[in-house]
């Protein structure tokens, strides 16, 4: 029978990998969250806690997906804290997914924003030429290079890596490592998910060039299904009309990368 992705799923979390001091990624068995498209996410319910969106981490094992989480609030929290063996609710998958071009793409992530960018990895073609920049705090914020290394291991590609301290990689934020590349090189297509900040950066870099550029966003959500509308960045719903919006229509919005919504849905500047 197949399932109703708006019921609630409960799963058990078979592994717990450590990525940085304050980012886990949480490993169980799941088709169909398995098979899910790079943009796609889950509300996920921590018992007891709360429930909130995750994009949904790839994983090596067939059958099998995760969720990688930042230790922040209360829910993130929860979720970081759970251990092998216990349970989670899951539903979805929400959202749409990026239209993927073929030819030179650059990929840029930032903290969790990475999780989407990995899951694309494994929809390019051989034939693609990939730059992937990861954005990082510092050296010990710094998680997923390896694995995008190895993702593209078949593929022309560079994997280059900022941190904000300068610890590790090139000293500086990722969005001036953007600025550089999209200086340098006619892109085919531009993908980023991240803080809101960095991807605005970004769409703005990309766009004013004339390079096809999608963002992934992230907003509160509280129901994933368009009814609450926490997640409204101006006329649109981040669950029901994104996740995936491209630069042409971002950059017609009022609120992107400018304000965003607090707990109570009162707009704040960013």
């Amino acid at each position: 029978m197949q399932r109703n992705h708006n019921h609630t799923t409960i799963v058990t979390v078979e592994k717990v990998i450590d990525e940085t001091p304050t980012v886990r990624t949480l490993v169980f068995s799941d088709e169909v969250m398995s098979n899910v498209l790079p943009g796609q996410f889950a509300m996920v319910w921590i018992p007891g806690i709360n429930e909130l969106p995750m994009s949904v981490m790839i994983s090596d094992e067939s059958g099998k997906a995760a969720f990688t989480v930042r230790k922040h609030g209360a829910a993130s929290t929860g979720l970081f804290n759970v251990e092998v063996g216990e349970q989670i609710g899951i539903r979805g998958p929400y959202g749409n997914s990026f239209d993927l071009k073929e030819g030179k793409l650059l990929l840029v992530g930032g903290g969790t924003g990475l999780v989407p960018m990995m899951r694309l990895l494994t929809h390019v073609k051989h034939t693609d030429d990939v730059t992937v920049l990861i954005g990082a705090k510092s050296k010990d914020e710094v998680f997923f290079e390896d694995l995008a290394n190895r993702l593209l291991k078949n593929n022309p590609h560079k994997v280059i890596v900022s941190t904000d301290d300068g610890s590790y990689g090139e000293k500086g934020f990722v969005t001036d490592l953007v600025e550089k590349h999209v200086d340098q090189t006619k892109y085919d297509g531009v993908y980023v998910c991240g803080p809101e900040i960095m991807m605005y950066k970004t769409v703005q870099s990309a766009h004013s060039r004339g390079i096809f550029v999608q963002a992934s966003l992230e907003r509160m959500m509280k129901c994933g299904v368009g009814i609450c509308g926490s997640c409204c960045v101006g006329e649109d719903l981040v669950c029901k009309d994104g996740t995936v919006f491209d630069g042409k229509h971002l950059s017609q919005n009022q609120e992107f990368g400018k304000y965003h919504r607090n707990k109570a849905g009162i707009l704040e500047n960013y």
